[in-house]
């Protein structure tokens, strides 16, 4: 299973980016990566698909992410 994940965020233009997130997004694009090149190559391809129109009212924001999982889940469905 890939460790990463390339995520774009669209955000509000009004949203600085620092508080531009998975929750305060309008939409989350993610695609798995299974290294840090393979993810900012997906990240740029998100970007350009995207097609957001030119102007402030939103942007998009691009990050490589590593995949969290729950080792407590994974635990208790192997007991």
């Amino acid at each position: 299973m890939p460790e990463l994940l390339a995520v774009a965020l669209v955000c509000a233009g009004t949203l600085i980016a620092q508080d531009c997130s998975r929750d305060t997004a309008f939409d989350v694009i993610v695609s798995p990566a299974h290294s840090p090149m393979e993810c900012l190559m997906h990240a740029q391809a998100m970007a350009a698909q995207a097609g957001l129109p030119g102007g402030g009212d939103r942007y998009l924001k691009v990050a490589c992410e590593h995949r969290r999982t729950d080792r407590a889940v994974i635990t208790r469905q192997a007991s």
